[in-house]
């Protein structure tokens, strides 16, 4: 069984370790206490077990070994089903690995399955455990603490995507070439990541509206509905961040068609600029080698052979050609 860490809380402390699922079921029954199962990508089997000591429903399961879900939020009975979507960002690759998580939250347990490195749901344990007041609110304060971490590991994604961005926009400008890819490539990130963000709010406000908080005081229910509101605002002004990127991108993409267009324009006039210049000075040469390659045939009967200004009129009419066609064309702009 993959399970990462299994405990019974009890008034927001750690009070049992169990050995295994049907003692931790037990257990959480005879000490009225909270369970706690952390699982990293278990099996088929291996999650049918948990389903069965915990009565998860069906398609929940069928969700969690499927996988591939949008974030959302679905009730079954006794117990709420919570898909996030957390992300960390790759510095030495600049990618973003996307994850999933799923949570299952009871009257008096918490099933956390984890498929990818992300979330640090030690650290979540860790946290809570150290603040008793919270962990004894039960397993909802266990689901906010949760989202608040997926939440919070969103922040250094929507840095790195945002220095990406930064180098997209100097790469634009100093005519680099594949940069279309990557912008196409790092678009693919942003909306994936926006998919993962923005039902956020929603799940959260939902969850505000559907939670059990009957076991809890009304000072109690205060503050953890105050906490889910917070994690709320985090997950709006991220989703409005990636919304953003989004647009930025947008705009990066067409300004490189624009700029390629032009690159391409400009690329167009100075080979017709160059194009002139070499047929401008072929008209000049050729005009010379003409007179040249006519006084040059060896015919008996030639009028200018006996004319004896005829060679320093040959040389003259070269020269006059040459000058009249470089004067013309340096007046029309081809030289």
């Amino acid at each position: 069984m993959p399970i990462v860490d299994n405990a019974i809380y009890v008034q927001g402390n750690r009070v049992i370790e169990p050995r295994d699922l049907e003692a931790t079921f037990e257990l959480m029954k005879q000490n009225h206490g909270m369970a706690w199962l952390g699982l990293y990508r278990p099996d088929a089997h291996e999650m049918q077990e948990v389903a069965s000591e915990f009565g998860l429903h069906e398609l929940a399961v069928e969700d969690t070994l499927t996988g591939h879900q949008r974030p959302k939020l679905d009730h079954y009975g006794d117990h709420l089903f919570a898909v996030l979507r957390p992300a960390r960002y790759l510095d030495d690759v600049e990618k973003v690995e996307f994850g999933e998580l799923h949570v299952y939250v009871g009257d008096d347990f918490v099933v956390t399955v984890r498929h990818a490195e992300s979330p640090r749901i030690a650290e979540v344990r860790k946290r809570l455990e150290a603040e008793h007041d919270l962990l004894s609110m039960g397993p909802e304060a266990v689901l906010y603490a949760v989202m608040d971490q997926v939440i919070d590991e969103y922040e250094p994604v929507a840095a790195g995507l945002s220095n990406d961005i930064d180098e997209i926009e100097e790469q634009l400008f100093s005519g680099q070439n594949q940069v279309s890819r990557r912008i196409y490539e790092l678009s693919r990130e942003v909306i994936e990541f926006q998919r993962a963000v923005a039902p956020l709010s929603d799940v959260i406000e939902r969850l505000r509206k559907d939670l059990k908080l009957t076991n809890l005081t009304p000072e109690d229910a205060l503050e953890l509905d105050r906490k889910f509101i917070d994690v709320q605002d985090h997950a709006i002004r991220i989703a409005d961040r990636v919304a953003s990127f989004r647009a930025l991108l947008s705009n990066a993409l067409s300004l490189s068609s624009t700029l390629a267009s032009q690159r391409a324009t400009e690329a167009g006039v100075t080979q017709n600029e160059q194009m002139k210049k070499i047929s401008s000075w072929a008209a000049i040469l050729f005009a010379p080698s003409l007179i040249g390659s006519i006084y040059g045939m060896n015919f008996a009967n030639m009028p200018e052979l006996d004319f004896s200004w005829g060679y320093p009129a040959a040389l003259g009419l070269m020269v006059a050609l040459s000058v009249g066609l470089f004067v013309i064309f340096k007046k029309n702009n081809w030289l």
